[in-house]
């Protein structure tokens, strides 16, 4: 038996199948579903707190960064 993996949505009920399907009519299949998480609300949560991060501005006693830019050139 040949396997042949097939990556689809579902919708209103029905699997709308992302890439097309090469079977022939009237066959029988067997599915497993493994259900693929896009981003949750956790990693979502926390991009946003590294985000909100880098927006924030810092501090740091240079006047003017780009004078030194040179020091770190290979």
């Amino acid at each position: 038996m040949e396997s042949i993996e097939l990556r689809a949505i579902f919708r209103n009920g029905h699997f709308d199948p992302i890439d097309p399907v090469v079977l022939s009519e009237g066959s029988e299949v067997i599915i497993t579903m493994v259900e693929q998480v896009v981003a949750s609300a956790h990693v979502e949560a926390a991009q946003q707190r590294v985000y909100e991060s880098l927006l924030r501005s810092y501090d740091t006693g240079q006047s003017d960064t780009a004078a030194r830019h040179n020091e770190h050139q290979p």
